[in-house]
């Protein structure tokens, strides 16, 4: 016979029983992710910002002094011995030191702000009162391949993991059908090729996944066999399989959960790129039938990558269209180098900027827009200019910086960082920090060594952020 006393309320069992069900569903939802093959360190550490980055990766090099850092002293002493203009100069990449160089652009103050713009940028430059301007950003690396690596992943050298995969591994996606970290290829691979992208020592899943601006998007990304029964039951074979021999092998259990999730993707990624329910004047707006090739494509860049966001992609990556110039990397013929890329990518980041703000996913999407390094002040030869780390230009915009303001300083010259000097660890625990994420929390165990993405470097700059 039953005791009733030993009964209790249908409250009390929620309350006793309440952790079990909470664990019973995380258990469903992981089985559901295949997120038991994935090191995923989870939510948010704090409440944040942003949600989603969009990084514009200008490689190359684009000139600050040319662009976002107006230095009216070039304009004075255009075409005079840099040493006795300027003084002691830094060693450069080639060694092919000319005289002092004023931009061929003019620059004006825009917006309400009042920032100084080159005609460079006539579209982004009506952003203005959006953009956090930093002009005293500092690479650690003259060489467009190991500046590049730098930029992407706090280290100098091949081989660590992108940040693009650190946000992927620390925070996951949120769609279940794309990668948490994509790579839109406009045609050019940046310098150090597609280890810029690297997950590292992370596991597989959080590799940058490539998907190509124009033609095929990604290889086999539609059956090449007739999808039949046999087929299913073969798929089914092989899961099986591989369930019971992968537990506790992270390469094995990365590898099928890259397999299930490209399985998934041959029906997301068509639907992704059908831009049939975009508006036409949508579609204007980001220049996609424009007829310079640069720009075409750029706009297709720069609509998918709105359309990634949209459908919960952590962070994506755009390379610059393939144009026949040598990236932004100009040691010759400034003017039609710098003009042709300004050309390909201008009104398509304008376009994002104002549909990421129509849309109301600018104040949860971060806009980040930099190359590896700047350019001197002086010539190289005649009409280009040198690498330069001493000192150069980016901008962010949306989710949780400061708009329309302009930070840190060059010297009069544009040459070398003087106020407020950043470098690139201090940028990327900032773009953590707006993720919700302590960068020095952020850790993985590779060689005995919890190893961070700004390894024991990088401070958060509180002055950024809104």
């Amino acid at each position: 016979m039953i005791n009733p006393h030993s009964l209790f309320s249908r409250r009390e069992m929620l309350q006793r029983t309440s952790l079990g069900f909470g664990g019973l569903a995380m258990a469903a939802l992981m089985d559901q992710a295949g997120a038991s093959a994935v090191p995923v360190v989870g939510s948010p550490q704090f409440l944040p910002k942003a949600r989603n980055v969009i990084f514009l990766f200008m490689e190359g090099g684009v000139s600050q002094v040319d662009s976002f850092d107006y230095k009216p002293l070039l304009e004075k002493h255009h075409g005079e011995d840099p040493r006795t203009a300027i003084g002691k100069l830094e060693k450069t990449q080639f060694d092919n030191v000319g005289k002092v160089l004023k931009s061929p652009w003019t620059f004006k103050q825009r917006g309400e702000c009042g920032a100084w713009i080159s005609d460079l940028f006539p579209h982004i430059a009506g952003h203005a009162d959006e953009l956090c301007i930093v002009r005293s950003m500092t690479s650690r690396f003259p060489e467009h391949t190991s500046a590049n690596y730098f930029f992407h992943s706090g280290t100098g050298l091949q081989g660590r993991p992108s940040m693009g995969a650190w946000a992927s591994y620390g925070l996951g996606t949120d769609n279940h059908d794309l990668p948490g970290f994509v790579v839109i290829n406009g045609g050019r691979i940046p310098s150090g090729g597609l280890d810029c992208f690297s997950n590292g020592f992370l596991t597989a899943t959080h590799r940058g996944s490539l998907l190509n601006a124009t033609g095929t998007p990604i290889a086999n990304v539609r059956p090449n066999e007739r999808q039949t029964e046999v087929q299913a039951i073969k798929r089914a074979l092989i899961g099986r399989l591989n369930a019971s021999t992968a537990r506790g092998n992270d390469e094995l259990e990365s590898a099928i959960a890259n397999y299930e999730l490209a399985a998934r993707m041959q029906l997301a990624v068509p639907e992704l790129l059908d831009f049939s329910d975009e508006s036409e004047a949508t579609k204007k707006l980001y220049g996609i039938d424009d007829g310079h090739k640069g720009t075409a494509t750029y706009a297709r860049e720069c609509l998918l990558a709105r359309r990634l966001v949209e459908r919960g992609v952590r962070f994506v990556e755009l390379t610059i269209p393939d144009i026949g110039e040598d990236r932004w990397d100009a040691h010759g013929n400034l003017q039609k180098n710098h003009g042709n890329n300004a050309k390909s990518v201008d009104q398509p980041i304008s376009a994002l900027l104002t549909d990421l703000k129509a849309r109301g996913m600018l104040d949860d999407t971060l806009v980040l827009w930099s190359g590896e390094f700047g350019r001197t002040p002086f010539a190289q030869g005649g009409d280009g200019r040198d690498h330069n780390e001493f000192g150069f230009s980016l901008w962010m915009a949306g989710a949780g910086v400061k708009p329309g303001i302009t930070y840190g300083a060059t010297d009069d010259w544009g040459y070398k960082a003087v106020k407020n000097v950043l470098e690139v660890h201090d940028l990327h625990a900032t773009l953590l920090h707006l993720l919700g994420i302590d960068h020095e929390a952020l850790t993985y165990r590779f060689s005995g060594r919890d190893i961070r993405l700004t390894d024991v470097h990088g401070k958060v700059v509180r002055d950024l952020l809104a």
